[in-house]
């Protein structure tokens, strides 16, 4: 019996280490732009009553998932050199507006374990205006910068290739001046490091697209771009996007760079498509 006893002990621990790992490894959903955490507690042994010992869990479980909250904030890449937490140890102001953002993270399941327990599901917007981490991390830029000029020489490419994609075929005519949206492939190029505030570049180390381009409220709501695993995951970028294929990653692998005449070719196309001012972008990872 004691054996039975100590093998139980075993099983329980194992599952609990088990259940401490997935919540441990928490992460931003960077193609939703949503953190998620689940928290779990336990009653103490003391509860008077069922209904005390329940609350007691959910106060546990509630506590704990702010815990994960702050871990993983702390944790997000605002650009390719600054996270969170890096941001919280040189201001205060933002440390205590960071606190605030945590601290109105919404509940959006909640139960009891089977077994006791109780668990308590929340989620923190990284953008989406009021109560979104961007608003706290991304700085407002005094004026909005034009993108670059394309050389005065620079003819649009006669019939462009875009890259063969295992997961998706392109319409079989594609529409030069009426792309809804961009996608860059950055798979097979080394692990792409997300970030709040991402740049493209082009191979001479020009910025084609940043957040000074564009329209700071609607970046605040929207965000700048989705990170996406596969062409089905690429809504953002509408029904014909132009697709372009990274050379490589800078900045720590947050930068996809392309080369000069796809970058050049994107600035075209923008210029009658208007996808970069309408932040319609998706990176493949």
């Amino acid at each position: 019996m004691l054996r039975k006893f100590k093998l139980l002990g075993v099983l329980v621990a194992a599952i609990i280490l088990s259940i401490s790992a997935q919540v441990d490894a928490a992460a931003p959903n960077w193609n939703t732009n949503v953190i998620q955490v689940t928290g779990m507690g336990v009653a103490p042994p003391n509860a008077v009553s069922q209904a005390h010992s329940a609350m007691m869990a959910r106060r546990a479980a509630v506590v704990d998932a702010y815990r994960q909250l702050a871990e993983v904030v702390n944790g997000v890449q605002v650009d390719s050199e600054t996270t969170v937490e890096q941001m919280m140890l040189t201001s205060d102001i933002v440390k205590t507006r960071i606190s605030a953002v945590i601290k109105g993270a919404v509940i959006v399941s909640e139960g009891e374990l089977s077994g006791g327990g109780y668990s308590v599901t929340m989620e923190l917007p990284l953008f989406g205006g009021t109560g979104g981490l961007a608003e706290t991390v991304i700085e407002r830029p005094t004026k909005i910068e034009p993108f670059p000029t394309l050389p005065v020489d620079y003819h649009p490419p006669v019939d462009y290739t875009p890259p063969t994609l295992p997961d998706y075929q392109p319409p079989a005519i594609r529409s030069s001046g009426h792309y809804t949206g961009l996608v860059v492939d950055c798979r097979g190029l080394g692990t792409i490091n997300p970030v709040m505030s991402p740049v493209i570049k082009n191979v001479s180390g020009s910025k084609i697209y940043g957040h000074k381009n564009l329209d700071y409220d609607r970046i605040i709501r929207e965000g700048m771009a989705t990170y996406a695993q596969s062409m089905s995951q690429a809504d953002r970028a509408g029904s014909n996007p132009l697709i372009v294929k990274a050379i490589r990653l800078d900045d720590l692998n947050a930068t996809p760079v392309l080369s000069m005449d796809d970058a050049d070719m994107v600035l075209y196309e923008n210029n009658s498509s208007h996808f970069l001012e309408n932040i319609a972008v998706v990176f493949l990872y």
